[in-house]
C-alpha cells in the first residue's frame, strides 16, 4: 500500500469515528447509500416519496427534522448528473450537541471500494457497518504450528492473528515403559502420533474451510522437524487444503506464542503483507535507537523538527493517533501573543483554550486547527519522506503508540535532536 493509500485509509477511518460520534434524538438521523449504477432521478422520486411519507410522523419535532434532511439530501443532489466511479454515501440530519440543542448536519462520503446496493435508513445513530467493512483486509492465511505434544491452530486476517484452536496428545514419550518390547512400544507410539495428527487435520478443516475462498490465500504451517513434515507428508489435511500450503517453517513454540513466531518466520512467504512491512521497519527503528549515534527520533516535537531539516528517511505514524495541532491568538487588539501547542482529541469534540494569554490576561481563541498526522504528512510530502502508517493490532505497533507517542522516524542522518 502507498503512502497515499495509507493516508486516504487513515482520513477514511477518522471521518467513520466522527460519524460514529454522532446521535440523534429519535430516528432523524438518515444513511442513504447510493450505488454508481443507480440514476440520481431515481433517488431523488424516492426522497419525494419518503418526504411526503414522513408528514405521517406524530412528533412534530421528529417530522420536521426527517423532512428537512431529505430536502437537504435532495438539493445536494441537483449538483450530481450521476453518482461517483464507486458511489456515494450521504449522511444527514439533526445531530444533538446536548442540552436540548441540534445542529442539521449533512456530510458526503465517497468510499474507497463500490457501494453494491442502495439503501436508505432512518435511526438514531449513522449506517456505517458497509464502510467499516470497507476498511478490513479480507485476506486470510491458515496458521498451524504442530510438534507431537500439542496443536494450535489460527488465522492471519490482515494485521491482526486470531488462535482458534488448541489440540494435546496422548502420544507418549520415546521412552517406552517397563515390560512392553521396544518394538510393541513403537508400534502404539506410531498409531498415537497418527490418532493425533487426525484430530489436527479434522479440526484445521473445520476451521480453514469455512474461510471465503476468495479471501484465503493458503496455510502456513510451523513446528519442530520431523512432526510438520510427517504432518504434511500424510495429507492429513483435505484434498483441497492440501495444495494451499504455503510453506513449512522451523519453530520452538507450539502454544499460542507459536503463531506469532510462524509468521515472522514466514517472513519472505508474507512480504508483501502491510503487517510483516510495518514488523520490518519498526524493528529497524529499534535497532537504529539503541545503537550509539542510531538513526533515529520519536515524540512530535523531535520528529518535526528532524522532518524540517529534511533529515527524516521515513516517518513512522500510529493508526490510532489523534493529536490536533492548535495555533492559538491573543484576542486584546493591543497584544500580539501567538503560539501553537498540540493537544490529543476525542473524535467529535471541539477543542477549547481555557488558559488566559501569559501577556495580558485577555481570553485566547483557536485561529487554526490542523490534525498532527495531516501536518506531519504534508511536511514529509515535501521533504520527499516515506510515510508509513503503522497498526496496533500487533506487539511492535501498540509499542509505537504507547511507548513512543505513536510518532517516530528512522533518520537519513544523524542530527542530534
Amino acid at each position: 500500500m502507498s503512502s497515499e493509500e495509507q493516508r486516504h485509509k487513515y482520513e477514511f477511518k477518522r471521518k467513520l469515528e466522527e460519524l460514529r460520534s454522532k446521535q440523534g434524538q429519535g430516528t432523524e438521523l438518515i444513511s442513504l447509500y447510493i450505488p454508481h449504477e443507480k440514476r440520481i432521478s431515481d433517488v431523488v422520486a424516492y426522497l419525494r416519496d419518503e418526504h411526503g411519507s414522513a408528514a405521517n410522523i406524530k412528533s412534530k419535532s421528529t417530522r420536521d427534522n426527517v423532512q428537512s434532511a431529505l430536502e437537504s439530501i435532495m438539493a445536494k443532489l441537483r449538483y450530481f448528473k450521476e453518482p461517483p466511479e464507486n458511489g456515494m454515501v450521504i449522511f444527514t440530519g439533526a445531530v444533538s450537541l446536548g442540552g436540548n440543542k441540534q445542529d442539521m448536519e449533512s456530510i458526503v462520503v465517497e468510499p474507497p471500494q463500490p457501494i453494491t446496493s442502495y439503501s436508505y435508513r432512518c435511526g438514531s445513530n449513522f449506517e456505517l457497518e458497509k464502510l467499516e467493512d470497507m476498511l478490513v483486509d479480507k485476506k486470510t492465511f491458515g496458521l498451524l504450528v504442530v510438534d507431537r505434544r500439542e496443536a494450535t491452530i489460527g488465522t492471519l486476517k490482515g494485521n491482526h492473528i486470531t488462535p482458534l484452536r488448541h489440540l494435546t496428545s496422548t502420544v507418549p514419550g520415546k521412552q517406552k515403559k517397563g515390560g512392553q518390547s521396544s518394538h510393541r512400544f513403537q508400534q502404539l507410539r506410531l498409531i498415537a502420533i497418527n490418532e493425533f495428527n487426525k484430530r489436527i487435520g479434522d479440526a484445521a478443516n473445520d476451521i480453514f474451510l469455512a474461510i471465503d475462498r476468495n479471501d484465503f490465500q493458503g496455510i502456513l504451517v510451523g513446528g519442530p522437524t520431523p512432526s510438520k513434515e510427517e504432518f504434511v507428508k500424510g495429507e492429513y489435511l483435505h484434498h483441497e487444503l492440501q495444495p494451499k500450503i504455503l510453506g513449512l517453517y522451523d519453530i520452538a513454540y507450539t502454544d499460542e506464542s507459536g503463531l506469532t513466531e510462524l509468521m515472522d518466520a514466514a517472513g519472505d512467504t508474507l512480504s508483501n503483507l502491510d503487517v510483516v512491512k510495518e514488523k520490518k521497519l519498526l524493528e529497524k527503528f529499534m535497532k537504529e535507537l539503541v545503537a550509539e549515534r542510531g538513526l533515529a527520533s520519536y515524540g512530535e516535537d523531535s520528529v518535526r523538527a528532524n522532518l524540517q531539516m529534511g533529515a527524516v528517511e521515513v516517518l513512522l505514524l500510529s493508526e490510532d493517533l489523534r493529536k490536533s495541532r492548535l495555533t492559538v491568538k491573543c484576542q486584546s487588539g493591543n497584544c500580539n501573543y501567538t503560539t501553537t501547542k498540540s493537544i490529543k482529541y476525542r473524535v467529535g469534540e471541539t477543542p477549547t483554550v481555557g488558559e488566559r494569554c501569559p501577556k495580558c490576561q485577555s481570553s485566547l481563541a483557536i485561529t487554526e486547527n490542523i490534525d498532527v498526522v495531516e501536518e506531519l504528512s504534508l511536511t514529509a510530502e515535501q521533504m520527499n519522506t516515506e510515510v508509513e502508517f503503522i497498526s496496533t493490532d500487533f506487539e511492535e505497533g501498540e509499542q509505537l503508540f504507547n511507548a513512543f507517542g505513536g510518532i517516530a522516524a528512522i533518520l537519513r542522518y544523524h542530527t542530534g535532536s
